[in-house]
């Protein structure tokens, strides 16, 4: 989308409850999904943590959203046994998978982390009593604290008596009933992420050095990784005598890189907070859990225990698409005041996901000039990214989509691929097209490989969004390397005589569709390996979803798009097609996404809240008419661009009546929180807590 010129662990407390909201969204407004199968390998697993007396009142000290009361807990014990749930050990997990006895029906393994003093003295007990086996995290460092001394636990020091003794865990160990893992040794904490001050997930973040300016490279991380995950299981083993095989990541944060750490450390079975059963076609290596909070009810687990599985059923998503060049400024202290602008504004409206762009395009002509991240090939405008989408991740909830142009870059000059472009036929590229590297040069391909590797491996983020770049014409491309690919293909090395051939024409199409698709999960590949359960989106006209013949003018193919991508992103646009019925237009669209199957699951309807021509404002009314006619016409996923966060536009109203998820959010999860307050840009301090 081409753009006008546009107007100038405290962290995690406050991000909690809206960690806890991103875990539960996918089962929001959905059916409760049919039970998993009884196949004898499939199984859920649940995530508790400490388990209290008078849960509530005992955050008036000790805040934490994940405890549990002792009586809610209990009842959950007795569900489980009424439901006809079957807890299992990780022993009969990993039998099982091996081509053992079958899990019973209903299987579930219960794991606790942090290593509370609750587990020996509340949780141990009923495992006792109902003779149920259950997996145990440790943080090893808290355990190595001598007794009367302060465990640095969050925000505020814990005292040691409220964390396992070593003794205890022995001996749960030697029950038969408990099996240990590691919390790691000392890695259940926040690490400087960025310039800003960000504190992320230190499992999974690459350290900044402030004083060199600089952030830890792949081999000096993966280095700490294991260090640290080596020393956790030979605490563990020694303390405890028992084998350590496990590993739980704090706040669920893990990537490729620390699951092959883990490994090397002798732990290759890890735990992730990734929501889902665990089917067969689910390893070992990044087993999913469901998290358990304070306010559930024992009938409650039914909905964690049945939650669906990727892409079973798409949560509904309502999306606010935002350009971080609205953001930026050269003066840090009005960027800080920018960016709070906006977080203010995403907690007021509530959307499930925003749409951030990740690079940068000052002279809104659609092109990457520059990048919001540090890389190895483009110059960095700011390093905004990776502080942008963590703020609004841990501040309002949101599933924050990087939105990156897949070949739409203009390298500098001294680069030698700065002239390997996509070409036209006859030369000149029309004026009304992206510049855009070509994709069927190996070396263009490496190179913005890296460059969306980069982006993975240096900012949080759980989606991406692939820009309307991704395209090619009926005249395009005809540069040297398009031409030598035509061949492979078993085509003409010849625009002109390809255009000339219907035949050939329709496969050339069909082979560009196709290739661009590909070249689209060759990149969510190589982000997945540093952010997995990547959800991927891509904007697509409308063009090519109302006429099928014009996939030949932009080698984009509707029902392609929808097997090859958890959402369209579809450019439900009527100005700037230059629609003077948008109405009708909009009717018709709809129809054809209902017409078309998974088209209302997987299709989310942009619509464009700016007239690139006049440069001014759609009105909110006409946005608000047309929201009404695609929900009343069906569709489920909504989103707008672009979102102007400092003027309000659209209004807060219009935005908040059509893209809130507010109305669909569990009672428990409406109650005000810190995120809900003006944001604030203060640092997070090492040691604030999460799952």
């Amino acid at each position: 989308m081409r753009r006008t010129t546009k107007n100038p662990f405290t962290f995690l407390r406050a991000a909690l409850p809206w960690l806890l909201l991103a875990l539960c969204l996918p089962a929001l407004a959905q059916p409760l999904p049919s039970a998993d199968p009884d196949d004898g390998l499939s199984f859920r697993v649940i995530s508790f943590h400490d388990v209290r007396t008078n849960v509530r009142a005992s955050f008036e000290t000790s805040p934490d959203e994940t405890a549990v009361d002792e009586r809610t807990f209990a009842e959950v014990f007795a569900w489980l046994q009424y439901s006809g749930y079957h807890p299992v050990s990780l022993q009969q997990i990993v039998d099982a998978r091996a081509g053992g006895k079958p899990l019973p029906p209903r299987p579930v393994l219960l794991t606790f982390d942090d290593g509370y003093r609750s587990a020996y003295t509340k949780v141990f007990p009923l495992l006792k009593r109902y003779n149920y086996p259950a997996l145990m995290a440790l943080v090893t460092s808290w355990l190595e604290v001598p007794q009367g001394q302060q465990v640095h636990w969050g925000d505020k020091p814990a005292p040691r008596e409220d964390f396992l003794l070593w003794s205890e865990a022995a001996e749960m160990a030697r029950s038969g009933l408990v099996e240990f893992a590691s919390h790691t040794d000392a890695m259940h904490t926040g690490i400087l992420a960025n310039p800003q001050g960000n504190m992320l997930p230190a499992a999974a973040t690459h350290r900044y050095d402030p004083k060199t300016g600089r952030y830890e490279d792949d081999a000096a991380y993966t280095r700490r990784i294991e260090t640290d995950l080596r020393r956790s299981r030979e605490l563990i083993e020694k303390r405890t005598g028992a084998k350590v095989r496990a590993m739980v990541w704090p706040y669920g944060a893990y990537n490729d890189a620390a699951l092959k750490a883990s490994a090397r450390a002798g732990m290759p079975i890890t735990f992730t907070l990734d929501d889902g059963s665990n089917t067969p076609t689910v390893p070992l290596s990044r087993i999913r859990r469901a998290l358990a909070a304070y306010d559930n009810e024992a009938p409650e687990y039914a909905q964690l225990l049945r939650s669906p599985v990727g892409g079973e059923v798409r949560p509904i998503n309502r999306v606010m698409h935002v350009d971080l060049d609205y953001v930026y400024d050269p003066d840090p202290a009005q960027q800080e005041r920018n960016l709070s602008a906006l977080i203010d504004r995403v907690a007021a409206v509530r959307p499930r996901a925003v749409f951030l762009q990740a690079y940068a395009d000052p002279d809104g002509d659609g092109v990457a000039d520059a990048l919001y991240f540090p890389n190895r090939h483009l110059p960095v405008r700011a390093d905004l990214f990776g502080r942008a989408a963590w703020q609004l991740r841990s501040r309002t909830g949101v599933k924050v989509y990087a939105w990156m142009p897949v070949t739409a870059f203009r390298l500098p000059a001294s680069n030698p691929l700065a002239t390997h472009t996509v070409a036209a036929q006859g030369g000149a590229m029309p004026a009304d097209r992206y510049h855009r590297l070509t994709p069927f040069d190996p070396a263009v391909r490496a190179l913005v490989g890296d460059i969306y590797e980069d982006l993975g491996s240096h900012a949080f983020f759980e989606g991406l969004l692939f820009h309307d770049d991704a395209t090619l014409s009926d005249d395009e491309d005809a540069s040297p390397a398009a031409l030598v690919t035509y061949a492979q293909w078993g085509l003409p090395a010849d625009v002109a005589a390809i255009r000339a051939n219907p035949e050939l024409m329709a496969r050339w199409t069909t082979a560009k569709t196709r290739y661009l698709i590909a070249f689209t999960q060759e990149l969510a590949a190589r982000v997945g390996a540093w952010r997995p359960a990547l959800e991927t989106a891509r904007n697509l006209y409308a063009r090519p979803v109302l006429e099928p013949q014009a996939e030949q003018w932009f080698a984009q193919n509707y029902e392609a798009s929808l097997a090859a991508y958890d959402y369209v992103a579809l450019m439900a646009m009527p100005r700037m097609e230059r629609e003077t019925d948008a109405h009708a237009w909009l009717g018709r669209l709809a129809r054809r996404v209902a017409d078309t199957p998974r088209g209302l699951d997987g299709t989310v309807f942009e619509l464009q809240a700016r007239d690139w021509r006049t440069g001014k404002p759609v009105p909110d009314a006409e946005l608000a008419r047309q929201w009404t006619l695609l929900q009343r016409a069906g569709v489920r996923h909504l989103g707008y661009y672009p979102d102007d966060f400092l003027d309000n536009q659209p209004s807060l109203e219009t935005v908040r009546r059509a893209i809130s998820v507010r109305t669909l959010l569990p009672r428990a999860l409406r109650t005000p929180s810190a995120a809900e307050t003006p944001a604030q840009p203060a640092q997070a301090a090492p040691g604030e807590r999460s799952p």
